[in-house]
């Protein structure tokens, strides 16, 4: 991935590659197609797989990808984790920390910040649904990635881990924003006092002011609820239209009875 360089005086995007993530004999295909999802969604596409529990391909993958299918097709698949990051300058172990090894503890902020400084290909490296990363498979690394996390629950599945890292990655890269929603212009206040004029006139009809000395006080309450929402053209009419449905109803009930 080809990553330009914002102009000066603008934060500066990344020009290190994409992190590889390797996910360390993983035991469900279901959760290796949430995972291929979970990066995809923002921006990483290289998986590798270190010697997966069923096998690969998996059909249990692809539905559980929702579309990832670029991340599935390309996912390599190895004997070891050795190997598996062979070609990586700064591997990311996945996990709490390990009784007798000693390694740098980040958080997956910093480790993105590391990973966006580093000139070589990083690696994140997750361990088996169930067990986590051996401690041999963290002495490989070169530093520990551990969540802060309810020390109450402290369980993450595979997916949310590979998402927690992989969002904190894209911070540092341009990935396309969400469309912005234009939003209707607000109300002038001659539209908004046409309303409320219109509740007044409706309401007084049915009595709503009573007792009459508290008519003020109520009136002041209305106007205050109907100003402070910063109302549009079309939130009005289609209210103008509640209130004079509203008075119809009341008319053809006295009506009928």
């Amino acid at each position: 991935m080809c990553l330009e360089r914002r102009r000066s005086g603008e934060e500066e995007l990344s020009a290190a590659p994409p992190p590889v993530i390797v996910l360390v004999r993983p035991q469900l295909g279901e959760n290796i197609g949430k995972a291929a999802r979970a990066m995809l969604n923002f921006g990483l596409t290289e998986l590798r797989l270190v010697a997966p529990r069923d096998g690969w391909p998996n059909p249990d993958a692809g539905p559980a990808a929702s579309g990832a299918d670029i991340v599935l097709a390309g996912a390599q698949v190895f004997d070891s984790v050795a190997e598996a990051v062979a070609d990586c300058t700064h591997i990311y172990a996945t996990t709490v920390r390990k009784r007798g090894v000693t390694k740098p503890v980040l958080t997956p902020e910093a480790a993105a910040k590391q990973v966006h400084a580093t000139a070589g290909r990083s690696a994140y490296i997750f361990g088996p649904e169930r067990s986590g990363l051996e401690t041999d498979d963290v002495a490989l690394a070169h530093s520990i990635v551990t969540v802060p996390i309810n020390p109450q629950f402290g369980s993450l599945n595979l997916a949310q881990a590979v998402i927690l890292l992989a969002y904190e990655w894209s911070k540092g890269v341009a990935l396309a924003s969400p469309p912005e929603v234009p939003l209707d212009p607000p109300a002038d206040h001659g539209e908004m006092e046409q309303l409320i004029q219109h509740f007044i006139r409706d309401l007084d009809k049915t009595g709503y002011f009573f007792p009459a000395d508290r008519t003020e006080a109520t009136l002041r309450t209305l106007r205050t609820m109907l100003t402070k929402t910063g109302w549009s053209y079309n939130d009005i009419r289609m209210m103008h239209g509640i209130v004079t449905t509203l008075g119809k109803a009341r008319k053809s009930a006295r009506t009928a009875d």
